[in-house]
């Protein structure tokens, strides 16, 4: 089982920018997705965007292309999510989750087997 940490998210104003990362300590991506998702007080959980660390395509939902940009480093062992031109409804507690890259289907929260870590929570304010 793949333990994930999330980190960097925090409190910031409509319009800026935040990047948040989703380290596996000890542990290199090989053939794995890895995914960002959210959720809003009162809502389901979101997929945002997701990632294969064997040829790096990409998922984006609707809601966040052209602002979001997702992207792992050189040595599979970090996954950043970098946001852009935020927006209040994006105010949300982000996890990330990861499955072989044989298992994943789609980049949605109870499609994945993995585990989250604990969360970031991201506040938008207008």
């Amino acid at each position: 089982e793949v333990q994930l940490v999330e980190s960097g998210g925090g409190l910031v104003q409509a319009g800026e920018s935040l990047r948040l990362s989703c380290a596996a300590p000890g542990f290199t991506f090989g053939d794995y997705v890895i995914g960002w998702f959210r959720q809003a007080p009162g809502k389901e959980h979101e997929g945002v965007s997701c990632i294969s660390s064997k040829d790096h395509s990409t998922y984006y939902a609707d809601s966040v292309k052209g602002r979001f940009t997702i992207s792992s480093d050189n040595a599979k062992t970090t996954v950043y999510l970098q946001m852009n031109s935020l927006k209040p409804e994006d105010t949300a507690v982000y996890y990330c989750r990861a499955d072989p890259l044989e298992f994943y289907t789609e980049c949605c929260w109870d499609c994945f087997l993995g585990n989250s870590g604990q969360g970031t929570q991201v506040t938008v304010s207008s």
